[in-house]
């Protein structure tokens, strides 16, 4: 009796039509989505992926494309049933809710979309590879892997270093390991009363006796500085970055010249200051004396 005296009709006729409009909504919905989805997922990734294949993008990036495409796709798919469908309102709702998250998402997370920005250009322009041995920042080690947001690096003490793609991107990075072939250059000390040509002859052989030191450019000693109390000349050497080891082949350069401008009698001075000029000195009963120059 509650219903009827409220005034609410218990004949189902008058739910009939409401239930079957909001059945039909929901199944023009749930079509058109489908239909929608799945052709785009087919036509738009398919397109998507080939162009990025075809203009060589890494495979990392391809795959990355591929799956916002299908995120885009599906979002897209959503919009368009929803209007189809009659649900304009609701959808307008939605949109302006995920707009507010999106801004506010977007603050939050600066540096995390700044590190993904960046990694998807270093692994694209690819300034370095896995296994280049780099250095930025005064900081260096060898690549171990590229990550969209961080790269891993090896030290040469054996540390992994983690570095964020964005540090990478905005510094100047030095690839040592980049072109076929490096310069090999140290800086040797003579007394300015020593022979400069036996000097130069001596770092020369010496340099060309080194395993993986190339002929061409050869081994070379110019004169490169007058310093306070040696001449110094540059020992330079060439060698092929993919078949010798940069830091072993310079210890040994280094080594095998001392050794023999050693035993050349050539002397390497180390750096020294001459004092002149006299000094005061008060002895303990008050007499004071001078030194001499």
């Amino acid at each position: 009796m509650l219903p009827l005296q409220q005034g609410i009709s218990l004949e189902p006729q008058e739910y009939v039509t409401p239930l079957v409009s909001a059945a039909t909504t929901v199944v023009i919905f749930a079509v058109v989505f489908v239909v929608l989805y799945l052709l785009g997922k087919y036509f738009v990734t398919r397109a998507v992926e080939r162009t990025l294949r075809h203009r060589n993008f890494d495979e990392t990036l391809v795959g990355l494309a591929v799956s916002t495409t299908v995120g885009i796709v599906a979002v897209a798919a959503v919009a368009l049933a929803a209007t189809v469908a009659g649900f304009g309102v609701v959808l307008a709702a939605f949109a302006t809710l995920a707009g507010a998250l999106a801004l506010a998402v977007g603050f939050a997370a600066q540096d995390l979309i700044a590190n993904f920005v960046a990694g998807v250009f270093i692994i694209q322009d690819e300034p370095f590879t896995v296994g280049d041995w780099v250095e930025w920042n005064g900081n260096s080690g060898v690549v171990r892997d590229i990550q969209l947001r961080v790269t891993k690096l090896d030290t040469f003490d054996n540390q992994l270093v983690t570095v964020p793609n964005s540090d990478l991107a905005s510094a100047a990075v030095i690839n040592n390991v980049a072109n076929d072939q490096r310069r090999v250059s140290v800086d040797f000390g003579i007394g300015y009363e020593d022979d400069i040509d036996l000097a130069r002859e001596v770092i020369i052989e010496e340099g060309e006796r080194i395993d993986g030191v190339l002929g061409d450019p050869a081994p070379s000693a110019p004169v490169t500085s007058l310093g306070d109390s040696a001449v110094v000349l540059s020992g330079r050497i060439w060698i092929e970055t993919a078949e010798s080891s940069y830091g072993a082949v310079r210890a040994q350069f280094v080594e095998a010249v001392k050794e023999r401008l050693d035993a050349e009698g050539i002397d390497m001075p180390y750096p020294n200051t001459e004092l002149s000029g006299a000094i005061d000195v008060t002895n303990v009963d008050g007499t004071e004396g001078v030194t001499g120059d």
